[in-house]
């Protein structure tokens, strides 16, 4: 089962790869691929059946590396808005992998 707690700090770490991407993409030349590399395949295959508005968020968020301010702002939408759309991201990824969908 996995927590909330660690889903957002899963969260953290792909965001953290995506801006790190080709630093990890050429260090698997040398040695083995970072164990992120799981973890950021695994949400991008939950991700596929999150609905679009979320789909979004996760991608402008994470993939992007954008900050939920930044993102407010750039979709128009005051900081609150933008906070409840990431943890209603959080739930459909804990539903997602304990099984609850």
């Amino acid at each position: 089962m996995v927590t909330m707690q660690e889903i957002r700090e899963d969260l953290r770490q792909i965001r953290y790869y995506y801006s790190k991407k080709e630093m990890f993409e050429n260090a698997t030349k040398y040695i083995v691929a970072s164990s992120v590399v799981d973890k950021v395949n695994r949400y991008n295959e939950a991700v596929k059946d999150a609905p679009p508005r979320l789909y979004d968020l996760y991608v402008s968020l994470y993939v992007q590396n954008n900050t939920q301010a930044a993102l407010a702002y750039e979709w128009d939408y005051c900081n609150d808005y933008i906070k409840r759309l990431n943890k209603q991201l959080c739930v459909f990824f804990f539903k997602a992998f304990n099984g609850d969908m």
